[in-house]
């Protein structure tokens, strides 16, 4: 008797525990569904300096919607930003003392061709000077270890794997939002390698591996250097770049012609820059649109 009487009092609290478990799997189920906006539309930035932002920001470009909203990489004193919280995308959106580039005016193309409910985020991890080989997952460190110390210590910042920074920050953004495309901008410190395509492509695979995407998923939009009518002094990587897409058929070649440049022939201008960001932007709505 006394163990039917357990058998029967054991019965009802093992179905509500249960019960309880299945109600928790469901409520957190649901939370990360609703954690992640469909309308907020993120955007991964990597390269050398002319995506890390080279040209001194202007007022004009301190001023932004709040749609437009910035991932930050690294903690900045100087900007009261945190590592790893969304602020409005007020140059600078790389690091603390970086400049202009083009993911600024990207953005902003973008808000003023998209409906008044959509969103835009950037997650920008540059390093002025570097090869393509700082992206490298299995190949940064021995890029680094014979790197100039001036390289090694932009690197640091990224606690010594800007690579692995970008993956970490862009899994924290899909819990928020959606990423729609990848924009680049390097070449400079490849030029006339000949290889740059194929290790481009490299870096994007493992790239939506590491994120849990499908291959070929994301439109990755490549910048030219500056164009030889503008002094470029690394212009003939442009013809390099431009068959990236033979490689990358998701890859698409941002023009740079017209886009003023500064007398180093290796940066645009702060105009130069708005205008490259502008490219940028409209390639990405040709592409959202037809999606």
């Amino acid at each position: 008797m006394k163990s039917k009487q357990i058998i029967y009092r054991v019965a009802p609290l093992v179905k509500i525990k249960s019960f309880i478990m299945g109600f928790v799997l469901i409520s957190f189920t649901i939370g990360k569904l609703q954690a992640q906006d469909e309308n907020f539309y993120i955007f991964l930035s990597f390269g050398q300096s002319n995506m890390e932002g080279h040209a001194k920001f202007e007022e004009i470009d301190t001023v932004v919607d709040d749609r437009f909203q910035v991932l930050q990489t690294v903690d900045c004193e100087n900007l009261d930003r945190v590592k790893g919280n969304w602020y409005p995308a007020a140059a600078p959106l790389t690091r603390c003392y970086t400049g202009l580039g083009p993911s600024d005016y990207f953005g902003r193309t973008l808000l003023d061709n998209l409906p008044e409910h959509i969103k835009v985020g950037v997650i920008n991890v540059s390093v002025g000077g570097t090869k393509i080989e700082l992206f490298q997952k299995d190949n940064y460190q021995s890029y680094v270890a014979t790197a100039p110390g001036w390289l090694q210590n932009m690197v640091e910042e990224y606690d010594g794997d800007p690579y692995g920074r970008l993956i970490e920050m862009a899994k924290l953004a899909q819990q928020h939002g959606v990423i729609k495309g990848i924009l680049l901008h390097q070449g400079e410190s490849n030029t006339g390698d000949q290889t740059w395509p194929t290790k481009v492509k490299g870096v994007y695979d493992t790239m939506l591996s590491d994120l849990g995407l499908n291959p070929n998923s994301l439109p990755l939009l490549a910048g030219e250097m500056v164009s030889e009518a503008q002094g470029g002094k690394c212009a003939s990587m442009n013809d390099i770049i431009k068959t990236l897409p033979e490689v990358l058929p998701t890859a698409h070649v941002i023009s740079s012609e017209d886009c003023e440049a500064v007398d180093d022939g290796l940066h645009f201008s702060a105009a130069g820059y708005r205008e490259l960001g502008r490219r940028y932007g409209i390639k990405m709505l040709e592409i959202l649109n037809k999606d």
